[in-house]
């Protein structure tokens, strides 16, 4: 399970640098362009910071940190090998946009974002929804099922 998550998360990654890649060839000499009036635009947007451009041009301690939060995410499924699939979408999800928005900020110096939906302000990327929804995901796992699991297994270790 942790081989899949790991290049589910690969791929991930890789579809979120395909699609910035038609974004800087194509959204930026334009800047925006309205997929669904008054709901959805693509607007070509330079984050040099984390969520909502807070804390800008620290560049290199946002790679140190995605780096080691990413290491710390493989050392937990290789090592821990946690159970529950929850864990490893959650995985995947959060590798791989890790690493689509670490690209970003090494070979460009800000991550390419363009999703910009009326509902929510600021302006995001594949990368960023695969983070959030892996990391909801995760919190969802943590809070309700990884205890239940190893509740069951001391229930199964001691029935036996």
């Amino acid at each position: 399970m942790p081989v899949i998550a790991l290049i589910i998360g690969v791929l991930l990654a890789a579809a979120d640098q395909i699609i910035k890649y038609f974004v800087l060839t194509y959204l930026q000499p334009v800047g925006s362009v309205t997929a669904i009036d008054g709901l959805l635009d693509f607007t070509y947007v330079e984050n040099r910071g984390v969520a909502f451009g807070m804390f800008s041009d620290m560049r290199w301690f946002f790679v140190a940190v995605t780096a080691v939060l990413i290491a710390i995410i493989i050392y937990i499924m290789f090592k821990k090998k946690p159970s529950g699939k929850m864990f490893y979408i959650s995985a995947a999800l959060i590798i791989g946009g890790g690493i689509g928005n670490l690209i970003d900020r090494i070979f460009y110096g800000f991550v390419v974002d363009y999703i910009s939906v009326s509902f929510f302000p600021p302006v995001c990327n594949f990368a960023d929804y695969c983070i959030t929804v892996g990391t909801i995901l995760l919190i969802v796992y943590v809070l309700f099922f990884s205890n239940v699991m190893k509740s069951e297994k001391k229930v199964n270790k001691s029935n036996e």
